[in-house]
């Protein structure tokens, strides 16, 4: 009798045996497997991260009298709004939306110097919104141009939803060449450009722009 018991015993404790085993390796296959996910998603992730940060080399057009595009992306808005604090009132605006999947370096659209910085804490609504500058975090550069000489042209940088620092690499007084690069807005964003009235607007809604590369206007 004790050595059924025994035997029973012994049987249940095989079973029990076997089951962590199999439990064991299902979830052994399982970790490699979530693993094995993980691990493309962090390539996908680097891949995408040195693809969003990549820093072309802009060739500019020499030719006199052109404003270039500052941003790479989408022209959405072509207006006339008032922009007081450095156009000091009516004025052209060319709004560009760059997507997560435009270049995020920004380049100087004229040759002059930065005659205005300010940085206006805001909120991070969707830089799909046109007018999302009168709300969101941004960075107004006002350019006096040298050519022609003492023309302003204004750049303001606009985060986003997604797009939440905004790192100018230049300073007040600063000097810029045209194609320059200027700053690095991280993620989808906004890029304005402030231009007189007596400018030609060269580009039509919905075309795309590159940065240090496409004539956004000419000056008369």
């Amino acid at each position: 009798m004790a050595a059924m018991k025994l035997i029973a015993l012994s049987g249940a404790g095989v079973l029990l045996l076997l089951l962590a085993a199999l439990i064991g390796k299902y979830l052994g296959t399982l970790v490699l497997e979530i693993g094995w996910v993980f691990g493309v998603l962090w390539v996908l992730f680097v891949v995408f991260t040195f693809y969003f940060f990549r820093d072309p080399d802009p060739l500019p057009p020499s030719a006199l009298g052109l404003v270039i595009a500052p941003g790479h992306g989408k022209v959405d808005t072509i207006d006339t709004t008032t922009e007081a604090e450095f156009m000091g009132g009516e004025c052209r605006r060319i709004s560009i939306f760059l997507s997560v999947f435009d270049v995020h370096v920004q380049n100087a659209p004229v040759t002059g110097r930065i005659a205005f910085f300010k940085h206006s804490p805001g909120q991070y609504l969707n830089a799909m919104r046109a007018d999302c500058a009168q709300f969101n975090e941004n960075v107004l550069l006002g350019i006096e141009s040298v050519d022609p000489l003492g023309q302003k042209v204004g750049v303001r940088l606009i985060a986003g939803l997604i797009a939440r620092r905004i790192v100018p690499f230049i300073a007040q007084n600063d000097p810029v060449l045209r194609g320059e690069r200027i700053s690095l807005i991280q993620f989808g964003s906004r890029v304005d450009v402030y231009l007189p009235l007596n400018t030609k607007v060269k580009v039509q809604l919905g075309d795309r722009v590159a940065g240090g590369l496409t004539v956004l206007a000419a000056f008369a």
